[in-house]
């Protein structure tokens, strides 16, 4: 009887503990495990757009509305990536508090349809993610400023990794042959990473995944492949890859693996942030790195 008591006392303890949890939703995987990193066991995600999926089109549904009004924070990349998450804030009317990541980036600007837009992929530049680190830990406290102390403890120990892979990519894609760097990937979601180590990445689609490439636009990006003699093609695992397998065999660019730009891989070294980041350095490099 007396085991039977503690056992009860024990879960309903957890129940609590559970219910007791900061609620915060995000709005995809990448910015789902870069919270987790900071809130540790203190914090309860509701992720909106999971692993291999691409939020420039993704719908909401109601599940998300729930969520919304559930949550005590609410954090977003920002720079446009997600106006549809804007859209339900607004429609749901809730009370939760709602942070950028994003804020304090610098942004690139592209010209597309004769719009200049910010580029929202400030993420593949991990001086920027020093910047999205101290974002959410700041939000977090406060949210939740009981547990600053361990906020606070969670962004360092996060920050050091990122340091050593700001090292490791220094080290690696720094060292590329000068004419080893121009690629070709399925939408414009590397730029800030090629302005980071000198790289032209090359798109047949935009900054988002909403419009499909046109065929002059994509018989222009295989003439400039010719006269550019890129070395590699590069797949993304939120796309479809056939129209990049096309452009590989008439351009005759060789195919350099997957990387992964706007989300998570589901599992594998892909499915943390950290391990996206040195899984899509490796590959380049691999692929980049001989003469």
């Amino acid at each position: 009887m007396r085991a039977l008591l503690v056992l009860f006392s024990l879960m309903l303890s957890m129940s609590l503990s559970a219910a007791e949890k900061l609620q915060v939703v995000t709005s995809f995987s990448i910015l789902a495990d870069m919270t987790q990193q900071v809130g540790g066991d203190h914090i309860q995600i509701t992720n909106m757009v999971g692993p291999d999926a691409d939020a420039h089109t993704y719908e909401p549904t109601p599940d998300d509305a729930k969520a919304l009004l559930k949550a005590r924070l609410i954090i977003k990349n920002g720079l446009g990536f997600e106006p549809w998450l804007d859209r339900l804030v607004t429609s749901t009317e809730t009370k939760a508090a709602v942070i950028s990541a994003s804020h304090g980036v610098i942004p690139r600007s592209l010209d597309e349809d004769g719009e200049t837009i910010p580029d929202p992929h400030a993420w593949h530049n991990l001086a920027n993610t020093e910047l999205y680190i101290s974002n959410i830990t700041k939000a977090l406290i406060a949210a939740d400023p009981s547990n600053k102390t361990d906020y606070e403890h969670n962004g360092q120990a996060y920050l050091k990794k990122i340091y050593a892979l700001l090292a490791e990519a220094k080290a690696k894609l720094g060292s590329l042959p000068p004419g080893n760097r121009k690629i070709v990937t399925s939408h414009d979601a590397f730029g800030y990473l090629g302005q980071a180590y000198g790289i032209d990445f090359m798109a047949p689609q935009g900054l988002s995944t909403e419009r499909e490439p046109s065929a002059a636009e994509v018989a222009a990006l295989i003439t400039q492949i010719r006269q550019a003699k890129v070395k590699a093609v590069f797949m993304e695992n939120i796309k479809d890859a056939r129209l990049l397998k096309q452009i590989a065999d008439e351009s005759g660019a060789h195919i350099g693996g997957t990387l992964y730009s706007d989300a998570l891989a589901a599992t594998g070294p892909a499915s943390t942030f950290a391990g996206l980041f040195e899984y899509n350095l490796n590959t380049l490099y691999e692929a980049l790195s001989k003469p």
